[in-house]
This record gives structure tokens, sequence and C-alpha cells, in this order.
């Protein structure tokens, strides 16, 4: 596949931020600062690095590019993929948050040094496992060990398995707007792109097997290569030992499937390097200046820092992520299942809370499970709606600037994820419309196309009910200190105008009767309310619930449970 860049950012958009950005405290600030400090001392003299530095702290980045034209050499961010599946929350995470980090350095650096963000997928790679869910799969068998651009699709849409799940890797990124530019490594060693590091990588065999041979086992460091030759005869990926290495010609041989000696270039796509070393040569190919991962592949990228050195690259700058757990504290594991999907998160909750959910203390472990999406969806709006509110310096440091890459929306919602839960529990709402009906009283005149981030959050709300709250709703009967403050308070709000929609006109008649009742903590008044009228025993401020849903029908709602 071709590159498909994607320009999503205004030229100049970040402009007027610098000064502010370099003391941002977010951690996408402090990765960005870092990545500044990596391309300034990777790309220039001692002299040349002063006088960038005191024009970019003088938000001067604009001259300090002109002046130094090793600074107008594009700035490149990297994520990884292994086409052997589909994209995954994984994917998304990594995207994200790189993204975040590029917003970060551009907003830094007031947009004046280009950049980059490569989604890179390893679709040279050899097939080794069909996945049970795959269709046709007699024929992945026949195609087992062969590069997945070259396995045959199963689904008969793409000439490939790996052009398949690269199509709808880019469908997945293009759906969530991201700003990236798609790189084959297939097309990269196919087409030369790599030649002249793998050359290298040739002529500094020992050196890459110095780094490698003490991390393997004795069996596998009897016959590790960093090489892997495409079968002549068969066409798959072999890990076979090199038995020769011809510098000068730039050939290895090797024993092929059928025990015949073979030789062939370690250029032009005939070989493929196991990952670490591959890892490290595309890191030196391609100039990569920072590339995140995971905190299981620490060890993994100790040694591919070494090997990129070893080739005559810089590593790049990176950043280890804590990996998600379950619900019981255990790692993720698209074998077991465990955790959320990307699909499930996008029937309950918009990615841009996701988005916020991923954005939090990423170098601490977080559970994610379904119980987290309305807690994230009301966090990330309460920062949206703050935002307006903050000076431009707490802004960088608010979750919905990194979020959206400097560019928050103007609006929010006016209604909670956990407020619209129980108006779906209390209407027992099946459909948007019936929600809509209290909505548009309650803001009186509003539409789903007015307000298009309320009518998402709508939608969600069902799903979430019909999935998790509606099976495990339990009322209970009050007590009598409970019946006693519950009939005082449906007293206090008949004696309200019917149609008032004063949420804190409402709530103060609610603290009035829990106070009168003698709740102690009030806390408990809140809890007996939610579980005797609504079946749960938690939920957002009855005040507003009330002004929403309505007086008449909270009032018909009260009567109802009291009339058992």
């Amino acid at each position: 596949m071709t590159a498909r860049p994607r320009a999503l950012y205004r030229p100049a958009m970040f402009q007027g931020l610098s000064h502010l950005a370099r003391d941002a405290k977010a951690w996408p600030f402090e990765q960005a600062r870092n990545l500044l400090a990596r391309v300034l001392r990777t790309r220039l003299s001692d002299a040349e690095r002063d006088l960038a530095a005191t024009l970019i702290n003088a938000d001067k980045a604009d001259e300090a590019v002109a002046a130094l034209p090793a600074l107008a050499q594009p700035v490149i961010l990297e994520t990884g993929y292994g086409p052997s599946g589909l994209p995954h929350l994984g994917t998304f995470q990594e995207v994200a948050r790189t993204t975040m980090v590029r917003a970060a350095f551009r907003a830094i650096t007031g947009d004046a040094i280009p950049t980059r963000l490569i989604s890179f997928s390893d679709d040279m790679d050899g097939l080794r496992k069909v996945a049970p869910n795959l269709p046709n799969q007699a024929m992945l068998e026949e195609d087992m060990g062969k590069p997945l651009t070259v396995v045959r699709d199963p689904f008969g849409t793409h000439e490939s398995f790996g052009a398949h799940n690269n199509a709808r890797l880019c469908a997945f990124l293009d759906a969530f707007g991201f700003d990236y530019e798609f790189v084959s490594s297939t097309d990269c060693y196919r087409g030369g792109k790599f030649d002249e590091t793998l050359l290298i990588a040739l002529e500094r065999f020992d050196a890459i097997q110095k780094v490698m041979l003490p991390t393997l086992g004795e069996e596998r460091r009897a016959s590790y290569s960093p090489f892997l030759p495409i079968s002549p005869t068969t066409g798959r990926v072999l890990q076979v030992p090199t038995l020769e290495r011809n510098v000068s010609k730039g050939t290895i041989v090797f024993e092929d499937e059928d025990g015949s000696r073979a030789e062939v270039p370690v250029t032009g796509g005939h070989v493929k390097m196991q990952w670490k070393p591959d890892w490290a040569m595309r890191w030196t190919a391609l100039g990569i200046d920072y590339e995140m991962s995971g905190k299981d592949l620490i060890d993994s990228v100790k040694a591919s820092n070494q090997i990129c050195k070893a080739l005559g690259g810089v590593p790049p700058e990176g950043f280890n992520y804590e990996l998600f757990l379950d619900e019981q504290g255990q790692k993720i594991s698209k074998t077991k299942g465990n955790g959320l999907t990307m699909d499930e998160w996008m029937r309950y909750g918009a990615p841009e809370s996701l988005a916020y959910y991923v954005f939090q203390s990423p170098k601490s472990a977080k559970k994610l499970y379904f119980d987290v999406i309305p807690k994230a969806s009301d966090e990330y709006l309460q920062q949206l709606d703050a935002y307006a509110r903050q000076e431009p310096a707490q802004q960088l440091n608010n979750p919905v600037w990194h979020v959206h890459s400097g560019r928050p929306p103007q609006g929010g919602s006016p209604v909670s994820f956990s407020l619209m839960l129980n108006l779906v529990s209390a209407a027992d709402a099946r459909d948007k419309s019936i929600l809509w009906g209290f909505l548009s009283r309650y803001i009186p005149g509003a539409t789903p196309e007015d307000y298009p981030l309320l009518d998402r959050l709508a939608g969600f709300a069902i799903n979430y009910y019909e999935d998790f709250v509606k099976p495990n709703k339990a009322f209970r009967a009050p007590t009598d200190q409970e019946r006693a403050a519950i009939a005082d308070l449906r007293a206090r709000l008949a004696a309200l105008p019917a149609d008032c929609v004063d949420a804190e006109v409402i709530q103060n008649e609610v603290y009035s009767a829990g106070n009168e009742a003698g709740f102690e903590p009030l806390r408990a008044w809140f809890q007996a309310l939610y579980e005797v009228l609504l079946g749960q025993s938690q939920g957002p401020r009855f005040g507003s619930f009330a002004a929403i849903f309505g007086l008449p029908r909270t009032i018909a709602l009260i009567d109802e449970k009291l009339s058992g």
C-alpha cells in the first residue's frame, strides 16, 4: 500500500503557546521536551544547539528552522502494528498517546519544526498461527509461514491477508481522525528502502549476535540468526542458521526446506530480520525519532537500542507505558479474551472518553472493564466543561487539550452520562426519542442536531442500561425512617411549580427532607432514594434528575414505590 498522509492540523495552529507549553506539566509535554532535546542533540553542533535553544526559548522557532536547515527535516514519530490480526484497543492507545506527544511537540516549537507520524505495519512477518475465527482455515494452513502480504486473503477482498488487515488498520485510524502515514514493511524491504541498512547489518552480523545471543536459551542460540531468509522454493519465512556470509556480494547462505543450500541477497525483500534486530534496523533506516511501547517490552527496547547503535543509528526517544488489567487485576490478553475490546467500548462510550482514559496516568496500571466507562465519560465531560473557564496555562494541562490535539470542541454536554443512565432507568427508555422528550423540555428548543454529543450520550446510556444496569436492578422497600422522609420529599416537590426545572431549587428540598429526617451521614439518605426509587445504590444529583425527568413524573415514581 502507498503512504496515505492526512493533513488534519492547521498550519501554525500552536503559535502563541510556545512559552506556556515549555512549562506545561502534563506527561505529553514532558515527552515532547525530551524529544526536542534529542532533535537538537543529534542534528546540531554545540554552537548550533545553543543558537536553536535561544531562539526557541524566545518563541522564534521559525527563525531557528530558517537558520539551521537540519531542523527543517521532519521529526518522525512511529507506532507499530502486527497485521496478523485486526486493529484493537492496544493499537488505539499507542496511536492516541503518540499523537498527544506530537501535538505537545508542535505546541512547544510553535509548529515550526515539521513532524510525521508513521503507522508501520510489520506485514512481511510470517503467518505463525491461524486464528479459529477466520474463514477458509484450510487455505490459511497451506500458507502457514509465508509473509502476511503473500498469504491469501481468507475474506477474498484483497490481494493478501496482510493487505486486508492493513486496509482495516487505515479504516480504523481514519475513523478516529488520526493524522498519520501508513508504511508497509513489505514495501520497504522489496522497494529498497531498507537495503543500505541491511547491508550494514550483514557487515556487523557479529555485533548483532553479541547483543542477541545472551538473551536466548542454549538451544535457540545454536540456530539463531538475525536474518530470516525467504525460501526460494516455498516462499516461507525461515528461522534457520546463517551458514555463510558474503559481505562483498551482500548475500547469506542457509539450508532451504528441501535440504539444499541456498544463497540469497539480504536486499530486495529476499530476507526479513528477526523482530528485535528488525526494530533497530527500521529505526536506523527510517530515522525514527520517537516510539513508545508497553512495559512488557522494556528488555526488547534495550536490545534494539544496542543493535541500533551497532548499525550506526541513534535509538529513538522512548516511553514505556503500563499495561491494562482486567477486572480481576490480570493482564489483558487477546488469547484469553479478558478485558474490553474496542467495539465494546464504542458501544457504551464515545472515543473521546476512551482517549481521556488512556491519557490518564500512563505509567500506572489501570483496570479496563465495563464499569470504568461511565466514570471516564463523566470525567471527560467535566474536564471539557472546565476547559472554557481556564487560563491558557491551565488548559495545556487539561486532558481534553490532549484528547483533541489542542482543539477541544466548544460545547460539551449539559447532562452527564450517569444522569442520563438514571433517566433511562426511570423512563425505561428503549430509544433516544423518549429521552429527547425529556431533554428538550429541560433544555428548551434543544435538538439532536444542536447537541450531537448529548445525542450520542443518549444512545450509549441506553446500551449500557440494557446490558449492565437493568439485569442487576434491585429495588427494596423503605425503612420507616426512609418512608417518612420520602413522603416529606414528595410533599415538598408537590409544593413547587409543576414546570420547575431549576435543579438547585429541587436539590435544596432533597437536602432539607434528609436533614429533617435525621440521616447521618446524609449520604445514606441519597443511597436510600436511589435504592428505593431506581433500584440501584448510587446515582448523580437527585435534583438534576428530577428537573429533567419532570416533577409530575418524579412524584408519580415516588407514589408507585411507596405504594409497594
